[in-house]
């Protein structure tokens, strides 16, 4: 049996002998939509809990439209255009509208990386295409302080703009539940002093702070929190099959427009499946999200809820860019140097985070729940020592070892990792 694991911008074979119980682990079949750009026009003049967007847009005299940044396979090649003529139609200037992407604490996006993330040059011809900073104070204005204490600045670009629009795609997030709509706004445009308060080990602790959970989860309650300080949001949300199809894409106020996509996607990417497994094979979803070994996290905890404890984690991801940023280096190597408990003791009481230790802190999840094996061909010299995991670099020798000592010839594949959330659903509770 061959199965294919998203890696990098292509796949990773794994060749599986045809008496092994292969559980693959993938999406129902999606619908596709046959015309996406006549998709998206429609969407903006169907508006879920608003005007349409050329209603919104007669008033205005500036807008700012957010764009996730490289790590998301948006389709901004059919959205931004659509967008932005109806802008233009309305009566918008050039010159007032920008195109800002929301790179959170995430490195910035130019040059052939910023033209391949807009996806059509004459968007880039037509308005600024800029970046977010979320170090730079000045970029910054104060627009309140949350409940739960977490002083909120956010980029002045979008808080100051007339007409205030986010995109983005819809999908499992292992922190927030899924990902989009406010979450393009906090942490996306969010300065560092607000993500790091609503990153810190308390949040990231909670039961709640889990894929595909958006009740009592505490950062999707920040940020909806945080969108409450800004007025009107406008949002276009988009959701894509394995095959990075649109499937499905909406328009409106940003809460009401983002929870119809969350309940569209929820009935796809969650996936239930009726035993537990001491072997899962998975990926970290493949280019743009496999290139770092940061984003690589997140496939290490999509799976936990199928993985037999003590069983064995296997995870491909290309980790092109190698580690990450050089503060998830620092928290990599405090990880190694104290140990799973003393990293965690040392970073609870801590009212803000250091930048990208949350990552590290998800990844002490799966650690406690068995042994994690990552094949990952971008990792070099050092690096592979700071993951903090067990290096391979051969993925079929590593699957048959853990089957082997397993005691059962049966094993989980799950070939679009993050993306598809397998859910523990014993036979017995479906009767």
């Amino acid at each position: 049996m061959q199965v294919d694991l998203s890696y990098g911008r292509g796949s990773l074979g794994l060749s599986l002998p045809d008496g092994w119980e292969v559980g693959v682990i993938r999406k129902p079949a999606m619908p596709v939509l046959p015309d996406p750009a006549q998709a998206v026009r429609t969407a903006l003049r169907s508006p879920v809990g608003s005007g349409t967007l050329l209603e919104e847009v007669r008033p205005a005299r500036s807008a700012c439209i957010l764009i996730c940044d490289i790590t998301r396979p948006v389709p901004n090649g059919l959205l931004l255009p659509a967008i932005l003529r109806d802008l233009l139609d309305a009566g918008l200037h050039p010159e007032s509208i920008c195109i800002l992407v929301a790179t959170g604490l995430h490195r910035p996006n130019e040059g052939a990386e910023l033209e391949e993330l807009v996806g059509d040059p004459w968007v880039l011809q037509t308005v600024r295409v800029e970046n977010h900073f979320a170090r730079n104070d000045a970029d910054h204005v104060l627009v309140g302080t949350t409940r739960a204490g977490t002083v909120v600045r956010l980029d002045r670009r979008f808080v100051e703009a007339d007409l205030k629009i986010v995109t983005g795609l819809v999908e499992p997030h292992f922190m927030a539940g899924f990902s989009g709509g406010r979450k393009v706004i906090a942490p996306g445009i969010a300065h560092s002093e607000t993500i790091t308060t609503f990153h810190n080990a308390r949040f990231m602790s909670h039961p709640s702070a889990e894929n595909c959970v958006l009740e009592e989860n505490p950062l999707h309650r920040e940020q909806l929190a945080i969108v409450g300080m800004l007025g009107k949001v406008l949002a276009v949300n988009t959701v894509i099959d394995e095959h990075r199809r649109l499937s499905f894409v909406n328009f409106g106020e940003v809460i009401d427009s983002h929870l119809q996509a969350v309940e569209y996607i929820r009935r796809f990417a969650q996936v239930p499946v009726p035993r537990r497994y001491r072997t899962v094979v998975t990926s970290a979803a493949g280019y743009p999200l496999d290139k770092t070994y940061y984003q690589t996290v997140k496939g290490m905890v999509g799976p936990l809820d199928i993985l037999e404890p003590g069983g064995t984690l296997i995870v491909v991801s290309e980790c092109s860019e190698g580690m990450g940023s050089s503060e998830y280096v620092d928290a990599q190597r405090r990880l190694i140097q104290a140990g799973p408990q003393g990293f965690l003791d040392a970073i609870m009481a801590k009212s803000h985070a250091d930048i990208d230790e949350w990552q590290t802190q998800m990844q002490l999840k799966p650690m406690r729940v068995g042994a994690v094996r990552l094949f990952a061909g971008g990792l070099k010299g050092e690096d592979r020592s700071l993951t903090g995991v067990e290096m391979i670099d051969d993925l079929r020798q590593a699957v048959e070892s853990s089957v082997r000592s397993s005691g059962e010839d049966a094993l989980a594949v799950i070939p679009e990792g993050p993306y598809v959330v397998p859910v523990f659903r014993p036979a017995s509770a479906n009767q």
